[in-house]
């Protein structure tokens, strides 16, 4: 399943991999509760999901992030494009609709994440000015 969310907050890619980091998640994410341990781009993390091991990777236009040990493969990708896209995907066409509504809220906490942390990062930007929705493919 995929999930997108699109943030209208202009951060430049290299903002994105500077500033999202595994150290810092929970500033970013409502549903990342607290880093359990982190060195350099490994760590491990409490979110919504229990315990999990969380790599990120600088990609092209942002950063990636996936839980390797994840029953469901789940990963994510920030990317700078016009704005800000939250890209996220599991392993599986289908899933518990419990499970699909966690991720959909998932998907709206970093949005929601990156419109206020831009605030907090860079106090002199721009704030948001209109209200992209999040779908579902």
């Amino acid at each position: 399943m995929e999930f997108f969310a699109s943030a209208p907050v202009r951060l430049r890619a290299e903002d994105l991999q500077r500033h999202l980091r595994i150290d810092n998640l929970p500033q970013w994410c409502a549903s990342i509760d607290k880093v359990l341990s982190h060195e350099g781009d490994r760590g491990d993390i409490y979110c919504v999901w229990g315990e999990m091991r969380v790599r990120r990777d600088v990609i092209r236009d942002g950063v990636r992030f996936t839980l390797p040990a994840c029953l469901n493969a789940v990963q994510w990708t920030i990317t700078a494009d016009n704005g800000v896209t939250v890209h996220c995907t599991s392993n599986r066409p289908s899933h518990d609709p419990d499970f699909v509504e966690s991720l959909e809220q998932f998907v709206a906490d970093w949005k929601s994440g990156l419109e206020t942390g831009l605030q907090r990062t860079f106090p002199d930007a721009p704030k948001a000015d209109c209200d992209c929705g999040m779908w579902m493919a």
